[in-house]
């Protein structure tokens, strides 16, 4: 696909990020970058624990089932996370690099940023082609990340994370910040929770997110997938309570290795749950 150019001058330009300090003068493309929707960037911990992965993966699906784009950086964990729930539930994603976009990085995401690009999305970066991915271009692309948004949330991040640059960088924009509550003893929700105690709004779900931001949708109300038969209402039970991993699944369900594999996999066919990877399920 042909990379194509957005000039800080011309009017196809992203109106938001027009009005950051420092915005970049050329935004290389590939894909399309909308600007008749409302954006929300989700950013995260490159390490997210199974709560994480499965908040990030669900606010991501119901902000796209209600019309808003989730803008990220396209980085391992949260942030693929983030563009993954966007695409399953059929919405918008723009991924923002610190390299050119000769190549997706990182190379293990390759996939991803095609599927993103394929969907209508966009993938983008102030680099021109053959611009590797430097240390230093990390903290900068942040600035765009938020710059493209109405916010930024936090689902999960340590006390020291680069995602907290991309809230520090709102805050700098005067968009809103918002944060995911944890579990006071996980190191990864230390990022968020100090962002909710120094004024961080709290975000338990899309909806949240839409009162922050007066937003208005009809399409919160997607219904959940009901279970056909008794084994797939106890997997569903044990979901909502919180679990997620095979093996906690198999050992409170009642089921051996094998009849939870059997099951597990009929309902992913069905579109009751989704895999996250290394045994981790939730609701779809």
């Amino acid at each position: 696909m042909q990379i194509s150019k957005l000039l800080y001058a011309k009017s196809q330009y992203p109106e938001f990020l027009r009005e950051i300090p420092s915005p970049p003068k050329e935004l290389f493309v590939l894909g399309k970058v909308l600007t008749d929707i409302p954006l929300v960037a989700i950013v995260g911990s490159r390490k997210p624990t199974a709560y994480g992965k499965q908040i990030t993966h669900q606010l991501a699906g119901e902000l796209a089932h209600a019309g808003v784009g989730v803008v990220s950086g396209l980085a391992l964990g949260i942030d693929a996370i983030a563009h993954q729930g966007a695409l399953d539930a059929g919405g918008y994603t723009i991924a923002v690099q610190a390299c050119g976009l000769n190549e997706i990085y990182p190379a293990s995401n390759r996939n991803l940023g095609r599927r993103i690009i394929e969907s209508g999305g966009a993938v983008v970066s102030e680099y021109p082609k053959g611009m590797p991915p430097l240390k230093q271009h990390f903290p900068a692309r942040n600035r765009i990340i938020s710059g493209l948004s109405l916010a930024v949330i936090v689902t999960e991040a340590d006390a020291s994370s680069g995602s907290l640059i991309t809230a520090n960088f709102a805050l700098e924009q005067n968009k809103l910040v918002m944060a995911v509550p944890g579990n006071i003893t996980s190191l990864r929700s230390a990022g968020p929770n100090n962002l909710i105690k120094t004024g961080a709004i709290p975000v338990t779900s899309a909806a949240d997110v839409l009162t922050a931001l007066d937003l208005k949708s009809t399409k919160l109300s997607k219904k959940p997938a009901r279970a056909d038969s008794a084994v797939e209402a106890k997997l569903m039970e044990l979901l909502d309570s919180g679990l997620s991993n095979s093996q906690e699944l198999i050992e409170q369900s009642g089921l051996n290795a094998a009849e939870f594999a059997n099951v597990i996999t009929l309902m992913e066919i069905t579109g009751k749950v989704r895999n996250l990877g290394a045994g981790t399920w939730i609701r779809s």
